[in-house]
């Protein structure tokens, strides 16, 4: 069940902390193990900023997506949960408030434009990531 975090207390955020970490560490194979790490402390204060909004099985975070005004920072979900359509659930609440949404997603991260594509979503740019030395893409949705 989806849900927004209204509050985002300590036990939440060390919850989707973790989940950001070992999500990224899963998905992102062509980038360095330490990026993430050493980021770890600025995005898990960068959440308070945030609308989070949390995917719920048996009463336990398993996947939340995070959004900054209309842009998707982006959908993490624990990797035993990911392709049961959680993405898609987080994704539509979402869509359903917002009628212009945008994110960037890695090139190399295949899955994740396909499922962004799949949604509605458009390649509107191509730019380098200087921290990572990687190619993203700036995608974006209308309703």
């Amino acid at each position: 069940m989806v849900k927004l975090i209204e509050h985002l207390d300590s036990s939440d955020l060390e919850t989707i902390s973790q989940i950001w970490l070992m999500s990224n560490l899963d998905t992102h194979d062509f980038i360095e193990k330490e990026h993430w790490l050493n980021n770890y402390s600025f995005v898990k204060k960068a959440f308070s900023s945030a609308t989070i909004y949390a995917y719920y099985s048996d009463n336990k975070i398993v996947g939340f997506l995070g959004i900054i005004n209309a842009y998707i920072a982006g959908i993490f979900i624990l990797q035993d949960y990911r392709s049961l359509g959680i993405g898609t659930q987080l994704l539509k609440a979402i869509q359903s408030t917002h009628t212009k949404l945008t994110l960037d997603v890695y090139q190399k991260n295949t899955l994740a434009i396909k499922f962004y594509q799949k949604n509605g979503f458009h390649i509107q740019q191509e730019k380098l990531d200087i921290q990572t030395e990687e190619i993203e893409y700036f995608l974006e949705w209308h309703q």
